[in-house]
C-alpha cells in the first residue's frame, strides 16, 4: 500500500512539475530579449525600477492560490460534450497564436517593447488553457493579469502626468515652508518649477522640482502595490477599490512631505545635508512606508485583514478520520486532491509547445535590430573617453564625414553614456549638410524621443509647445531586417526656422577598453530646408543616407521570409485570431445556455426526491455555499426528512451523472472546498 502510495505521489508530483515548468520556460525563453532590456532598464534607470518587485509579487500571488490551484488541476467534466469538450484547448492554442502575431507585429512598429509586453499575458493565459483547464486558468487569472504591469507606461502619458504633479508639489510645498517663516518663492528653470530657499545668512539655495521629483515614479510603483495589496487582502470589492483610490493620494501625499523636508534641511543646514536626505528618500523608501500606511489603514479603518484569521478546527476534518474520502463531509474541505497524471495526450502538448518556441526562436523577431558594425572602440584618454571615427561610414563619393563634438552636459541631464555629434557635408552643393548625432546608453529609458521632448514635454507643463509640427510618421529604412525610423518635421515659431529630422534606435556592441558592452544607440540625421517646397527632396536625402548607415552597422540577425510575412500582415492576422477566439465564446455560451434548458426539460421528469435534492443545492447557492453539509441542511428544512451524509453524498453522485449538476471547488480564503452547482434553466 505504501509503495503504491508512493509511487502515485511521485507520478503527481512529475507531472505537475512538467506542466508547469512547460509553462514557465515558454514564456521565458520567448520572451527573454524583452525581459533583459526591462530588467537592465529596472536596475539603472529611475522609471521602471519598480519591475524589480513584480517577479516577487507574482510568485506571492501564485503562492497564495497554491492549494486552490493544485486542487483543480485534475478537474474534468465527464459529461461534457464531445462539441464543447476540446474548445479549452482550441481556445489556448488561438490565445498563444495571437500573442506571438501580435509580439511580431510590434517588432514591425517603432515602440515594439510595449507590443511584446502587451502579449506576455496573453500568451501565458493561452499555455495555461492548453496545459491545464478553464478552471485553473479561472484561479489564476489575476496573476496572469498581474504581469501586464511588465509594459512600460507610455512616455506621453509619463511626461504629462508628471510635469502636472511636480507644479502641485512644488506650489504645495513652497505654502508649507511659508507657513513656517522660511522665505522662498517659485520660479521657472527648463520648464520645470523650481524653489529657491533664502538662507538666515542671506544666500539662497535653488531646488528643481523636476519629474524625478514630482513623485510620479514612486507613484506608478505604489500604484502597483496599492492593486496588490487591495487584491490579496479580504473582504468586499468596494473596500478593495476604496484602497486603490486612497492609495494614491497618500504616495503624493508623501512626496510633497518628502520636499517639504529636504526645503527645510536646506534652509537649516545647507545644500549637500538636504540633497543627501533626498537620495535617502528615494522613490522605494516612500513606496515602503507608503504600502505600510495603506496596511495600516486598511486594517484599521477598512477593518480588513491580510491573512485568514485561524479557523475553528473542524473535529470531522482530520485525514487520518476520513482515510478514504478525498474531502471533509462536515466543512467541504478538499483534504486529498486528486491525483495529476501526465497522460499521452499531455506529452504530445508538451513536446508540442517545446517544437514550436524551438521553431519560433529560430525565426524570432528582435526587439531591436541588433548590430556589428566595423569596430565600434571607445578608449579613455587624459581628456574622457573617445569613440573611434569609424562608427559611421566614409561616404567619399558624397558627402565628407567630420567629427563635430561631444555633449557632455546633455550626456549628464539625459544619463547617457556618450551623444556623439557628426556632419555630413555633402559634396554636391545642391544639397543640405547632414548633422547625425548618436546617443548611446545602456538603457532604452535614457533615449528620449524628439517629439516628446519639443510638443509632449511643454505642452504638460501647461506651455505652449516649442516647436510647431509640420509632420511626424514612420518610415522603414530596411526590409531585413525591418528597421523602422520616424520622420519628424517642425518649424521654431520664434525663428521660423524649419527642421527635420529622421531617427531610429539600434542595439550595438561597442568595445569599452577592451570590453564588450551591449548598449542601446538612438541615431538621429537632422538637416535645415531653406523652404518647405525642400521637404520631399529632404526626405529622400535622410532616408538615404540612414540606409547607408544601417547597412554599414551590419545587422547581425536577419529575418525569415514568413516572420516578415507574418509581421508585416501582424494586425489583419491578430484580427482573425481574435474573431476566432470570440466566435469559440459565443459557440460556448450557446451551447451551454442549449445544454442548460435540456437539463430544465430532464429535470421535469426526474422523480421527487431527487428533485427536491436539486433545488436544495439552487436554493444553497443563492444563501451561501453549496458544500454537502450546507446542502444536506437545506434540504432537511425544505422537506422535513433527515438524510444521512454518506447516502445523501451518494444521491449527489447519482444525479450528478444526468448532468443537471456537477462537482466543482469553490476557493474560500484561498481553501479549496468541494462545492455542487446546478446546470440547467428552468422555466
Amino acid at each position: 500500500m505504501w509503495k503504491k502510495l508512493s509511487v502515485q505521489v511521485t507520478t503527481t508530483q512529475v507531472a505537475l512539475a512538467a506542466k508547469i515548468l512547460t509553462l514557465l520556460v515558454a514564456t521565458i525563453v520567448l520572451f527573454s530579449q524583452d525581459l533583459t532590456i526591462l530588467f537592465n532598464d529596472a536596475l539603472h534607470g529611475e522609471i521602471t525600477g519598480y519591475l524589480l518587485a513584480i517577479p516577487f509579487l507574482f510568485a506571492y500571488l501564485i503562492y497564495r492560490k497554491r492549494k486552490a490551484v493544485r486542487t483543480v488541476i485534475p478537474l474534468e467534466n465527464k459529461n461534457q460534450q464531445k462539441k464543447t469538450k476540446q474548445l479549452s484547448a482550441i481556445a489556448g492554442i488561438l490565445l498563444s497564436v495571437t500573442a506571438i502575431l501580435l509580439y511580431w507585429h510590434g517588432s514591425f512598429t517603432f515602440i515594439p517593447l510595449e507590443y511584446h509586453m502587451l502579449s506576455l499575458p496573453i500568451f501565458a493565459a493561452g499555455l495555461t488553457l492548453i496545459l491545464f483547464n478553464p478552471q485553473t486558468l479561472r484561479q489564476l487569472a489575476f496573476p496572469v493579469a498581474f504581469l501586464i504591469f511588465l509594459m512600460p507606461p507610455p512616455t506621453e502619458i509619463l511626461y504629462t502626468v508628471g510635469v502636472t504633479l511636480s507644479v502641485i508639489s512644488s506650489e504645495v510645498s513652497n505654502a508649507i515652508v511659508n507657513a513656517f517663516g522660511i522665505p522662498s518663492t517659485i520660479t521657472s528653470e527648463h520648464g520645470n518649477p523650481t524653489i529657491i530657499i533664502t538662507r538666515p545668512d542671506g544666500t539662497t539655495i535653488p531646488f528643481t522640482v523636476d519629474i524625478a521629483c514630482s513623485g510620479i515614479y514612486s507613484l506608478i510603483g505604489f500604484l502597483i502595490f496599492a492593486v496588490f495589496v487591495a487584491y490579496i487582502i479580504r473582504d468586499k470589492p468596494w473596500k478593495k477599490l476604496a484602497l486603490i483610490l486612497l492609495g494614491i493620494p497618500l504616495i503624493y501625499s508623501l512626496n510633497i512631505l518628502r520636499i517639504t523636508i529636504i526645503l527645510t534641511l536646506g534652509y537649516h543646514y545647507g545644500k549637500e545635508l538636504a540633497l543627501q536626505v533626498f537620495h535617502l528618500l528615494g522613490g522605494w523608501i516612500l513606496i515602503f512606508f507608503g504600502t505600510l500606511l495603506l496596511l495600516l489603514i486598511s486594517e484599521k479603518i477598512f477593518k480588513t485583514q491580510i491573512f485568514a484569521k485561524p479557523a475553528e478546527k473542524c473535529s470531522q476534518c482530520s485525514p487520518k478520520s476520513q482515510s478514504n474520502q478525498s474531502f471533509c463531509l462536515a466543512c467541504g474541505k478538499i483534504l486529498k486532491p486528486a491525483n495529476i497524471s501526465l497522460r499521452k495526450v499531455d506529452i504530445v502538448k508538451i513536446a508540442a509547445i517545446a517544437v514550436s518556441i524551438i521553431l519560433l526562436m529560430s525565426i524570432q523577431a528582435p526587439v531591436f535590430a541588433l548590430t556589428q558594425a566595423h569596430p565600434i572602440v571607445v578608449y579613455e584618454t587624459p581628456y574622457g573617453q573617445q569613440v573611434s571615427t569609424e562608427i559611421l561610414p566614409q561616404l567619399s563619393t558624397n558627402y565628407t564625414l567630420s567629427f563635430w563634438g561631444r555633449d557632455t552636459e546633455f550626456e549628464q541631464k539625459a544619463k547617457q553614456d556618450m551623444s556623439l555629434i557628426y556632419l555630413y557635408m555633402p559634396i554636391n552643393e545642391s544639397k543640405e549638410p547632414i548633422w547625425v548625432t548618436i546617443e548611446i546608453a545602456s538603457t532604452i529609458s535614457s533615449l528620449h524621443r524628439w517629439e516628446v521632448c519639443l510638443i509632449t514635454w511643454p505642452i504638460s507643463q501647461g506651455y505652449q509647445p516649442k516647436v510647431t509640427q509640420i509632420e511626424l510618421k514612420d518610415v522603414q529604412l530596411t526590409q531585413n531586417p525591418p528597421i523602422i525610423s520616424r520622420y519628424f518635421v517642425f518649424t521654431y515659431p520664434e525663428t521660423n526656422e524649419t527642421q527635420t529630422v529622421l531617427y531610429w534606435y539600434e542595439t550595438a556592441i561597442f568595445t569599452v577598453n577592451s570590453t564588450s558592452q551591449q548598449k542601446h544607440v538612438k541615431i538621429s540625421l537632422i538637416a535645415y530646408p531653406e523652404t518647405l517646397e525642400d521637404l520631399p527632396q529632404i526626405e529622400n536625402q535622410l532616408v538615404a543616407l540612414a540606409t547607408g548607415i544601417t547597412r554599414y552597422w551590419q545587422p547581425i540577425k536577419m529575418w525569415s521570409q514568413i516572420t516578415m510575412l507574418i509581421s508585416e500582415n501582424g494586425i489583419t492576422l491578430t484580427a482573425a485570431s481574435s474573431t476566432l477566439i470570440a466566435a469559440i465564446i459565443v459557440l460556448y455560451t450557446l451551447e451551454t445556455r442549449r445544454q442548460r434548458k435540456a437539463n430544465g426539460n430532464t429535470y421535469q421528469k426526474l422523480s421527487k426526491s431527487n428533485r427536491q435534492i436539486i433545488d436544495a443545492i439552487r436554493e444553497t447557492e443563492r444563501t451561501g455555499t453549496p458544500t454537502l453539509d450546507n446542502i444536506a441542511t437545506t434540504y432537511q428544512k425544505t422537506t422535513g426528512k433527515q438524510i444521512y451524509k454518506r447516502q445523501f453524498l451518494k444521491k449527489l453522485s447519482e444525479i450528478e451523472d444526468t448532468d443537471i449538476i456537477e462537482s466543482s471547488v469553490a476557493n474560500m480564503q484561498d481553501e479549496p472546498l468541494q462545492v455542487w452547482k446546478t446546470k440547467l434553466t428552468l422555466k
